[in-house]
């Protein structure tokens, strides 16, 4: 597996490969989650394809209030987790040579990106999408992988490719979940033990809202349906929850649903963001 961590470097390496990329972009304190998008990226790849993953903690994407600092950075566990399964290159820049210091460019999308975890971080999806274009022309990717769990950020860079014209295809990666439902994510580390034990809580609270609707409890009430949902999220864990948003969304335009039906089909997503303690959680599923 070669590393590079220089921009130009990284061009002249793009020059010299005549091999379909496939690309899985990530910001590094790597677990399962993401190293399933490095298999499906394998996947794709095939054997005559290279897979690329990149490791770089996105400064553009953090809020002034947010954990920049404190995010968690272990390169050489990455490299290795990377290594094992079948990553061919891994792009490890530094931030100034990503963005140059007097960068005055940056791409926002304007409809997907504004509610949801958009309305509760002011410019995150511009650092999204911004970060995720400057890669995209770094690596020059055929394909690239990106997780569910984060289905906002999905939607918006579908819609980036779309709109800008991205010769990319975005392959869209599963949820991958510990063996208590909780969706993996490197902020669990920051969970106290009795926050981590209450965190569960989070899906399971979202799979009965489901069963529930499919059931018919609530007919056709969406609203009546977020209300009993964002209930139950503020006891996940007791005093120590607060609820962020709680959306049932239509899945491509993300839009506030008005009927859990569609083409004589149940077609939503359920997407949540909670607090437990200092730690925000994020998690969604569909309707099937």
């Amino acid at each position: 597996m070669e590393v590079i961590t220089e921009v130009d470097q990284m061009v002249e390496w793009v020059r010299e490969c005549r091999a379909p990329r496939v690309l899985v972009p990530t910001m590094g304190a790597l677990h399962e989650g993401h190293l399933s998008l490095c298999r499906a990226a394998r996947d794709r790849a095939g054997e005559a394809g290279v897979v690329v993953a990149t490791i770089f903690v996105n400064p553009t994407q953090f809020g002034p209030n947010e954990d920049l600092d404190a995010y968690p950075r272990q390169l050489a566990a990455d490299l290795a987790a990377c290594e094992a399964v079948g990553v061919d290159v891994v792009f490890a820049p530094q931030a100034g040579d990503v963005y140059a210091s007097d960068a005055s460019v940056s791409i926002s999308e304007a409809t997907l990106a504004l509610g949801l975890c958009g309305g509760s971080r002011p410019g995150h999806f511009d650092g999204v999408c911004t970060v995720v274009a400057k890669l995209f022309n770094l690596t020059q990717p055929v394909a690239a992988v990106f997780g569910e769990k984060d289905y906002q950020q999905l939607a918006v860079i579908r819609r980036m490719v779309r709109d800008l014209n991205f010769p990319i295809e975005i392959v869209p990666g599963p949820t991958v979940r510990e063996a208590d439902g909780l969706a993996m994510s490197s902020r669990n580390a920051y969970l106290t033990p009795s926050q981590r034990q209450a965190a569960p809580g989070i899906q399971q609270a979202m799979v009965a809202l489901r069963e529930e609707i499919a059931a018919g409890k609530y007919e056709d009430s969406p609203s009546t349906a977020v209300e009993a949902l964002e209930g139950r999220l503020e006891q996940v864990a007791g005093s120590e929850s607060r609820v962020d948003y709680v959306a049932l969304v239509h899945p491509d335009t993300l839009q506030p649903l008005e009927s859990f039906w569609e083409d004589g089909e149940l077609r939503y997503r359920l997407i949540v963001a909670v607090f437990v303690g200092k730690t925000r959680l994020i998690d969604n599923i569909g309707a099937n």
